[in-house]
């Protein structure tokens, strides 16, 4: 047995019992434990999706990877005790500065709906890079459902509107979701749908540029959520964003949306980012921010007060 597979069932044995008891069933199980093993394994309702990391060297050698991929789907489909037909792999190798990251790669339509904080959320298993649910911001997205209730929610770079169920069932006065992208839009009020909040009086989803809807938003808003790209220049945008370059306006562009005692949760994922001197952040939640099933610092989070 190697030593991936016996660190995946240690971590199964524990993990497995731990998601029953929060009522949980996406998790991750693995990642990136063992030096020489960099996979990410997540398990979505009785499927396991794996994220390989394959170092500059491993991504030349084309038929080790596929030996190693081979052995790791292998220890999975043991360990997890899933047939071949229930795992999903997926490969995240660095991408040119300004290529997208989320660009559908497949059309086979692999959904399954799973539970989190008592709520249904779609995930895709298999036609895009991600599966539409970041399990590392799963703590935050709780804290936003604790305290939305009465409050005018706004959800920035929205993706599938997972901060939004949140809001919405946690007893936001309103909520208003933006993304570039009509097909996540679409993704969003699905989870809306699912969780039967899909009010579009009180929870509106906009297919727009967030950057460019800014521009007119008029506000206030009691709790927002500011999860941008690390970066973005699609032709829809018309523009290119960096989010080292670019946040310090965004934040404060948000945070004149506030209303007074308003809250703004700020993150990204982007490696090496650091947040501008200039921003006065009431705390960087980082890493009470990472949920227990979560090894790696994958993302950074601040709150900001109105």
């Amino acid at each position: 047995m190697s030593d991936f597979e016996q660190r995946l069932a240690k971590n199964w044995k524990h993990r497995v019992r731990w998601a029953a008891r929060e009522g949980l069933t996406a998790f991750r199980v693995y990642d990136l434990d063992i030096p020489g093993w960099p996979v990410a394994v997540d398990w979505y309702a009785g499927h396991g999706f794996l994220a390989e990391y394959p170092r500059r060297s491993q991504r030349r050698d084309e038929a080790s990877l596929e030996a190693r991929r081979e052995e790791v789907l292998a220890a999975c489909g043991r360990v997890l005790e899933l047939p071949p037909e229930r795992l999903f792999t997926r490969t995240h190798a660095p991408q040119p500065w300004g290529r997208s990251q989320y660009g559908r790669v497949g059309a086979s339509g692999q959904v399954v709906l799973v539970k989190e904080g008592g709520l249904t959320l779609e995930c895709n298993l298999s036609d895009y890079l991600d599966t539409g649910l970041f399990l590392d911001h799963r703590n935050t997205r709780l804290r936003v459902g604790q305290e939305a209730h009465g409050k005018r929610f706004l959800n920035l770079f929205a993706y599938t509107g997972a901060f939004t169920v949140h809001a919405a069932a946690g007893g936001a006065a309103a909520t208003t979701s933006v993304d570039l992208s009509p097909a996540y839009c679409a993704w969003a009020e699905r989870n809306l749908a699912h969780n039967r909040r899909l009010d579009p009086r009180r929870h509106q989803v906009v297919a727009a540029d967030a950057l460019q809807w800014l521009e007119t938003a008029k506000g206030p808003y009691d709790l927002v959520v500011l999860d941008p790209p690390t970066f973005s220049a699609s032709r829809r945008m018309g523009r290119r964003f960096e989010v080292q370059r670019d946040h310090r306006h965004l934040v404060e562009q948000v945070g004149a949306l506030l209303a007074p005692g308003g809250t703004l949760y700020f993150s990204t994922n982007f490696l090496g980012f650091e947040l501008d001197p200039r921003l006065a952040p009431e705390e960087e939640l980082t890493p009470r921010s990472l949920p227990p099933d979560f090894r790696r610092t994958v993302h950074r989070c601040w709150r900001f007060q109105g």
